[in-house]
This record gives structure tokens, C-alpha cells and sequence, in this order.
């Protein structure tokens, strides 16, 4: 097991004004002329569609979609029904002591939607956390290096045996629990030099305890590195879990936060991030704001049917010239 405490500190002393993924410089579609566009940034979003019912709506044509940058109309440039684009995935598991009553469930429900996800060109990666953010396994396509991974994780229990302190109101006794240590760094030591789909799942009560970096920074670790997050709410019930957390991470990445209550929804909710992740529309536009400013810009991508909800990242921070 690699820990990755040492990492931690150098990125927090690293300024968090980092520059946005790489410049992707495409080729123009044949109907253009095959004209490369040169220092002039595309900004990519992967868009999941779902009706009024949850469902994935995966019919819709270019023409359907609209994009708003910082409330300023956008002309899309590229449109694709994406289903072969590889994906680059972190699965982080919480190994704090309130989650060791969901472990074996946890371990079970990861192995299988790590087997059913992942196909030829997809990487994963595999980190637990808990006072300490431990990478397991790094980026690999081996299914069964990964299915190792996830089983070589342990709840992170005191010395002193139980984690728990029995009694009329059950406590937990405090280990740690670095959410925001493992956000910020699966974004800025593993995935900042990937291409292409970025994705982080989590399984988590989102309740953090000890992380040197705040909730912000993590979100925005994500977010100049073009990853979205999703989050299972896997909550032991005396403990509870932080749902509000849990909403502001996932909505601001363009995820889904998902609460488990039990081992079969923990399972259905796997599956519904493996559709998920396989079923997005590809959207590119170049900015009409042309500024090299490092600034955030937000996003809103709508759609004609205003029945409809599109999930897609909230914004990005431009590159700073």
C-alpha cells in the first residue's frame, strides 16, 4: 500500500491557481474545410440526459442542445453520442471507522462495477481514505489487480479495538476522514494529465474530519482538471451522513449524489453510475470570451424540452495567458 501523505503536502503548497487541462487544439469537422484552430481553447462537456421519470434520454440531436457561457449564447462546434470514448476512472473508497459495518457490502458492489464499467481502453484506479489517503492500485486496465485493490482495504480502527463506544447513544471514536484530501489529490497527482473522460467515484458518508484542504479547494481541483464526480451516500444511520456536502461536490462537478440505504440499493446505484458514465453526449464549443484571465466561467447547458435535466459540469477555469 503507497501512501500518498507525502503528495498532500507538496500540493498544498503549490498555488491553487493552476492552469486548466492542456489546450485541446482539434481538427475542424470536413464540412469546415479541415481548418485547425490554433491557441484558441475548445472547452469539452460530457452531458447525461434523464426525463422527469430518471431515465436516460439518449435520442437527442445537436439541435436540441443549447449552451450559455456566463449567460452569453454559445455556437457548438462539435456533437457526439459518446459511448466508445475510453474512460479514465478513480474509484476512492471511505475506510473511516463509521463505514466498517459496509465494507464487505462495499468491496462486493466495487468489484462488480469496476468488472461491468471498465472496457478496452479505460483505465482505473483504486484509493481509500480515511485519517490517510492510501492509493491502492494505480491507473491499471487489469481487472484483476483492481478487484485486489479493492479487497486490500481496511477500515481504519483505533488501537484500541471497537471504533465504536457502545453505550445508549452510540459514538464513533474520531480516526479521520481526509474526503478532501483524496478529491484534491486523485485531481492533481493522477488525473490532471489525463485526456478525455474523467471520472471519480465515491463511496462515502461525506463527513470529513481532519483534511487539509477545504471543500472549495476540492471542488476546484475537479473542476480545472475536467472531472466529474459522483457519490454513493453510504451512511451508517447513528452516525448520519452529510448529504449537503455530498450535493455541493457532485452538483458543482456535474455528477449525481446517490444515498444507499441498504446493500441491494448499494448495488443499483453502481449500475446506474455504469450507464451512466456510458451514456453522455459529447459537446464542444470554442468561447466567445476569448480572455486569458484564469477566471471561472459558468456553464448551463439546456435542452428544447424543458421536461428534460441535463447533467453536465457547472463551469471552468480559463486558462490564464
Amino acid at each position: 500500500m503507497a501512501s500518498v501523505k507525502n503528495l498532500l503536502s507538496r500540493c498544498v503548497a503549490w498555488s491553487l491557481v493552476l492552469a486548466l487541462a492542456a489546450p485541446v487544439l482539434p481538427q475542424e469537422p470536413a464540412g469546415q474545410g479541415q481548418v485547425i484552430r490554433k491557441q484558441v481553447d475548445l472547452v469539452n462537456l460530457f452531458a447525461t440526459v434523464r426525463d422527469n421519470h430518471k431515465k436516460i434520454v439518449a435520442d437527442l440531436k445537436q439541435e436540441d442542445f443549447k449552451i450559455l457561457e456566463d449567460s452569453q449564447a454559445q455556437k457548438i462546434a462539435f456533437f457526439s453520442k459518446e459511448v466508445t470514448l475510453p474512460i479514465t476512472l478513480a474509484l476512492l473508497l471511505d475506510t473511516s471507522g463509521s463505514e466498517q459495518y459496509m465494507l464487505s457490502a462495499i468491496q462486493d458492489a466495487g468489484g462488480r462495477f469496476l468488472d461491468r464499467v471498465l472496457r478496452k481502453g479505460d483505465e482505473a484506479l483504486v484509493m481509500s481514505f480515511d485519517s490517510d489517503v492510501d492509493l491502492l492500485s494505480d491507473f491499471t486496465d487489469d481487472r484483476g489487480q483492481l478487484e485486489r485493490a479493492v479487497r486490500h482495504a481496511r477500515i481504519n480502527i483505533p488501537s484500541g479495538g471497537g471504533g465504536i463506544n457502545p453505550g445508549p447513544i452510540p459514538t464513533r471514536q474520531i480516526t479521520g476522514t481526509a474526503l478532501y484530501d483524496a478529491i484534491y489529490l486523485a485531481c492533481n497527482e493522477k488525473l490532471n494529465t489525463e485526456a478525455g473522460r474523467k471520472a471519480i467515484v465515491i463511496v462515502t458518508d461525506a463527513q470529513d474530519e481532519g483534511s487539509k484542504v477545504r471543500l472549495e479547494e476540492a471542488v476546484e481541483a475537479a473542476q480545472r482538471t475536467d472531472t466529474v464526480i459522483h457519490i454513493l451516500l453510504v451512511a451508517d444511520p447513528r452516525f448520519g451522513g452529510n448529504s449537503g456536502v455530498a450535493h455541493k461536490i457532485t452538483e458543482e462537478t456535474g455528477g449525481r449524489m446517490i444515498s444507499v440505504s441498504s446493500e441491494k440499493k448499494l448495488l443499483e446505484a453502481f449500475d446506474e453510475i455504469s450507464e451512466e458514465l456510458r451514456s453522455q453526449y459529447t459537446l464542444g464549443y470554442y468561447p466567445s470570451n476569448n480572455a486569458k484571465d484564469g477566471k471561472f466561467r459558468k456553464i448551463k447547458v439546456e435542452v428544447a424540452n424543458r421536461d428534460l435535466k441535463v447533467l453536465t459540469r457547472k463551469g471552468y477555469y480559463s486558462p490564464k495567458g
